[in-house]
């Protein structure tokens, strides 16, 4: 068995939207190359076999999404996360393990109706023969009645709006998780208590190689290595991250952005 269950790689930090629940980029924006990506997968393949496109950023944006998923998926069970808004470019692309659209993200500011946005996103998941796909509904917002209203209609279901989790059949899933805040030195949330699968079960990877604990820690501040310099191996047995591992074992946070972090309530 490898040793993570999954890993994020962030193929570029550029987004399409401005959502007004994402922590948003503060990095430069950066998209990967096809030499930097295929040197990444390298490194990584010995660690696991789930890859996961998301971070931060809108992965459909990549120019060459489709080629990263087809090169990757020979290796890997590739898993994207988007908005939705761009999924056309992936229709008939069967390497796909994953799909998970963010459909809290919309908003009528974008000069799409809702109709035509779900129109397009169910459009391309019926090419998508071999994907398992996600409806997110995280953030509460004034569209997500109407978001049940069109999938009631649609699948003839009668799905509660207070609805936490549904399969509506084998490959397609809504999945209404609690809304959180993201992790950051300088918002409210405090505690040295809690617990974590950063560093047990993934790691993450920014666009501009560097290698994070969690695919919340957007801006890279708990960087423990880059992909690019570093050897990998020897970052997870740095003292750094045991002490990270002990300690969230013990129901410890041992870095301070850890500790403004609460998407795991316990």
């Amino acid at each position: 068995m490898k040793k993570f269950k999954k890993i994020y790689l962030e193929i570029t930090n550029s987004c399409n939207l401005a959502c007004t629940f994402c922590i948003k980029n503060k990095r430069e924006i950066k998209f990967l190359n096809k030499d930097e990506f295929i040197f990444i997968l390298k490194k990584i393949k010995p660690y696991t076999d789930y890859l996961y496109f998301h971070i931060l950023g809108e992965p459909l944006l990549h120019k060459n999404i489709n080629e990263f998923i087809d090169i990757a998926s020979k290796d890997f069970k590739v898993n994207i996360t988007t908005n939705g808004y761009l999924i056309n470019k992936i229709k008939n692309n069967n390497n796909i393990r994953q799909l998970n659209i963010s459909l809290h993200s919309f908003n009528d500011k974008y000069n799409i109706s809702l109709t035509k946005y779900l129109d397009n996103i169910f459009d391309t998941i019926e090419t998508l023969k071999n994907t398992y796909i996600s409806l997110r509904l995280w953030v509460k917002n004034k569209y997500n009645n109407d978001i049940i209203d069109y999938i009631n209609n649609k699948f003839n279901l009668n799905i509660d709006y207070n609805v936490e989790n549904y399969k509506i059949n084998n490959n397609l899933f809504i999945n209404n998780f609690h809304e959180f805040i993201w992790p950051d030195l300088k918002n409210n949330y405090y505690s040295e208590k809690g617990s974590c699968y950063a560093l047990k079960d993934h790691i993450g990877i920014l666009s501009n190689g560097n290698i994070i604990p969690c695919c919340l820690d957007s801006e890279g501040v708990i960087k423990l290595g880059n992909i690019y310099k570093d050897n990998l191996n020897k970052i997870l047995k740095n003292n750094r991250v045991i002490n990270m591992i002990n300690g969230f074992k013990n129901n410890k946070k041992c870095e301070e952005l850890c500790k403004h972090c609460q998407f795991i309530q316990k």
